[in-house]
């Protein structure tokens, strides 16, 4: 549906005078590039001014789109927020979510966009910025993006727009503006008119239609333009809104280029998840194999001097291997977390348990659970992990539960805690993170906490076992 609730005729007659500036321009500069690269083109010489010619378009498509873009509202689909209680309807091309459930009702908490915040309801309902239909080329330079570019849909699709502004649409805003906006304030400018031409021939003519030569004509002319101002304000608005939904129709990517970018998009991110997990192994492996075997090596060299050294040194190296010994322990630690062995040779159950066994809270745990591909193991485990550690810092809670099942494809994980209840995935907890690194495999996080408990946190992600 276009909105035609908001009232703004100046914004409307301001992207109207837009398009004259931008269309009469237009229209120069491609009449003579077609003229030109015709003539030419028997020589070879006119074939890149055809080309550019047909890139003319894209832009074209870009400036009509920063210009929807400051309008707030002409022409722009909005979508009705969903209903509280209801559960979202997730798309190929929607994005994935941490599900929060308080007390009342259930709201839903995006994962960060582009710009790195949150949408908000302004963003669901606000004005809407129309997407740039066109793919990144996937080498640098001029021929690479020429070759792309003439290759989508959408270059051809701006060309069209382009053709059309130069041609049609521009000419038919000036007259728009001409009839809704000259006329009228031409007629209410009457009294200034033939108060100037009142030393010359004592009449005025009123857009050459009418006849005024006396002051009280003119001010029922005036009077008459004023209320015909009025009267077309609105026509002006809806013309213009029209006018921005075809833009919009023409300039906006199409469901089938939404789907390919994001795509793209999700296979980025997957490929910089990849990478990451990747550095993370081998820096513990480098904590591993390095760092741990020096401090190893230091602690058993130091254990030796206290064999051999005097009463006085003896207390010093024993403070000193004392204090090797607990960077060892935190080093372990520390290589533990970047990413456990256990999880890599026994796989995600084992792992889980090994995780509760190291909780400050006691946990039961209940899990049944095949092998899977790393990356699943790996963001499950983490996801898990965190929770366990929302529950030791901020729940309260003196028991939690983990179950875990794989069924029809999908591994099932629940973590419940008999805490106090009211965590919130977007106040910082580190769970909208993990949803994030869930939806690059097209897995969802939910968590339910009403004020008073419990708090339920569920995975979800479809995964094939090993």
């Amino acid at each position: 549906m276009i909105d035609f609730r908001g009232r703004n005729p100046l914004r409307a007659a301001g992207y109207l005078v837009g398009g004259v500036l931008v269309g009469a321009p237009l229209l120069v500069g491609m009449l003579v590039l077609g003229v030109v690269g015709a003539a030419l083109s028997v020589v070879l010489v006119g074939l890149p001014l055809l080309v550019l010619l047909a890139l003319s378009g894209v832009p074209v498509g870009a400036l009509e789109r920063w210009r929807l873009r400051l309008l707030s509202g002409l022409g722009e689909v909005r979508h009705a927020p969903t209903p509280p209680g209801t559960a979202p309807r997730r798309t190929a091309a929607s994005p994935k979510y941490v599900q929060y459930e308080g007390d009342a009702a259930a709201r839903r908490c995006t994962a960060p966009n582009d710009a790195g915040t949150h949408p908000t309801s302004r963003d669901r309902l606000g004005p809407a910025t129309v997407p740039d239909p066109h793919r990144t080329p996937p080498e640098p330079g001029l021929t690479a993006w020429a070759r792309l570019r003439l290759t989508e849909q959408a270059t051809w699709r701006e060309l069209a727009y382009a053709v059309l502004l130069a041609f049609v649409l521009w000419p038919l805003d000036l007259l728009v503006l001409a009839f809704a906006l000259a006329v009228p304030g031409a007629m209410i400018g009457a009294p200034v008119q033939l108060a100037v031409s009142a030393d010359t021939s004592g009449d005025t003519r009123i857009v050459k239609l009418w006849l005024i030569d006396s002051y009280p004509q003119a001010a029922v002319c005036a009077a008459a333009g004023l209320v015909l101002l009025l009267a077309l304000l609105w026509p002006l608005t809806l013309y213009a809104r029209a006018r921005a939904a075809f833009a919009r129709l023409l300039l906006a990517p199409r469901e089938a280029e939404t789907e390919r970018r994001l795509a793209e998009v999700t296979r980025s991110r997957a490929r910089l998840v990849a990478a990451f997990d990747a550095e993370r192994r081998r820096i513990e492996r480098d904590l591993h194999d390095g760092a741990q075997q020096r401090l190893v090596a230091l602690s058993m060299t130091l254990g030796l001097a206290r064999l051999d050294a005097p009463p006085a040194l003896a207390g010093q190296l024993a403070a000193a291997h004392e204090e090797a010994g607990q960077v060892l322990g935190e080093l372990r630690e520390l290589i533990h977390g970047i990413h456990p062995q256990v999880l890599a040779d026994y796989g995600l159950a084992d792992a889980i348990a090994d995780a509760a066994d190291r909780s400050p809270v006691p946990v039961e745990v209940s899990l049944e659970l095949p092998r899977f591909a790393e990356s699943v193991e790996s963001a499950a485990y983490f996801a898990v992990r965190e929770a366990l550690a929302n529950v030791g810092k901020h729940s309260g809670a003196t028991r939690a539960r983990i179950d875990g099942s794989y069924q029809d494809g999908r591994l099932l994980i629940g973590v419940r805690d008999d805490g106090c209840g009211g965590a919130d995935p977007a106040a910082g907890s580190g769970l909208t993170g993990l949803a994030d690194r869930l939806a690059v495999l097209d897995g969802t996080l939910t968590v339910t906490s009403p004020a008073g408990g419990p708090t339920v946190l569920r995975l979800e992600i479809p995964c094939p076992s090993r």
